[in-house]
């Protein structure tokens, strides 16, 4: 990461490409080390390894995107190759807020599971084939769950509530409708769990950034408005987070009330494909011991 970082640091944008050669030259590798493959045979490792490099200093600010293909340093880049560090990897970035809302995504999947490369690297005499596998996967939800929040905090409010209503649709929770508007109430639409509408899902979908937390009163009009209806379910849903106090607001009210932040809705639409479509899939196969006779 450090060396790629260095490659941007004349500020000016730069085709992906022309960084992956200026990196190849840096480390001499020879023609044989530039097209040796992945073991999907799809994509050369070093480019790989350098694309890995640009998620992560994307994800921690220290570059950006001008544009699709392009890449160039940010301010925040530029400070930290001011401070000379000696190396730049996973537990240097988590000195930063947005690197850190993306390693939380790959703990959600799963706690444990989710070890950097450096940490692999170290480990890999004691890591079976599957547990290299499932840190992998991993890596790639939580790039893609980040991708999510990030097109969903650049689209209008009223897009969002559409994908909460098709999520909770894909979720199995039933048809619905988004009513969301200025003054809503504390509501942007429902779910209605029967045909004829006597049993309902109230929702709220609040696009923030994540440094905009929802507010207690929007809980609070949210809550109110379940009352005012009469309906014992409401979902509340945000790109952002909740604030602290939050279970002290819900032990107040006798409402069925399921609060989801942006990791868990990055992980959710994942799960019930809204917004997503798969690239690949791997089939791993086991021995059929049924197939043979027995000993």
């Amino acid at each position: 990461m450090l060396p790629l970082l260095k490659c941007l640091n004349d500020g000016q944008e730069r085709n992906v490409r022309d960084v992956i050669e200026s990196l190849n030259s840096e480390f001499k590798l020879t023609e044989q080390e530039k097209q040796e493959l992945l073991p999907s045979g799809q994509q050369p490792i070093f480019d790989n390894r350098v694309g890995w490099a640009r998620t992560y200093l994307l994800k921690a600010g220290l570059i950006e995107s001008p544009r699709r293909g392009f890449v160039r340093i940010t301010h925040k880049g530029t400070e930290v190759l001011g401070k000379k560090p000696a190396k730049i990897n996973v537990k240097f970035l988590e000195q930063f807020p947005e690197f850190i809302e993306f390693r939380a995504i790959k703990k959600e999947q799963g706690e444990g599971k989710n070890k950097s490369l450096a940490e692999i690297n170290k480990e890999v005499e004691n890591i079976t084939p599957d547990e290299l596998m499932e840190n992998g996967f991993n890596s790639i939800q939580a790039n893609l769950g980040q991708e999510l929040l990030a097109k969903l905090r650049t689209n209008p409010p009223s897009f969002f509530e559409k994908v909460v209503l098709k999520l909770l649709t894909n979720m199995g929770y039933g048809e619905g409708k988004v009513t969301g508007q200025t003054g809503d109430g504390g509501v942007d639409g429902f779910i209605s769990q029967d045909k004829l509408g006597l049993d309902k899902i109230f929702f709220q979908a609040k696009r923030f950034g994540e440094d905009t937390p929802v507010s207690v009163s929007m809980l609070r009009d949210f809550v109110g408005t379940l009352e005012v209806n009469g309906v014992s379910k409401g979902v509340f849903m945000t790109t952002s987070r909740f604030p602290k106090d939050t279970n002290d607001i819900l032990k107040r009210t006798q409402k069925n009330i399921i609060l989801i932040d942006g990791t868990r809705l990055a992980n959710l639409m994942i799960e019930f494909n809204v917004g997503v479509s798969t690239e690949k899939t791997y089939q791993i196969k086991i021995l059929d011991s049924d197939f043979f006779p027995e000993d």
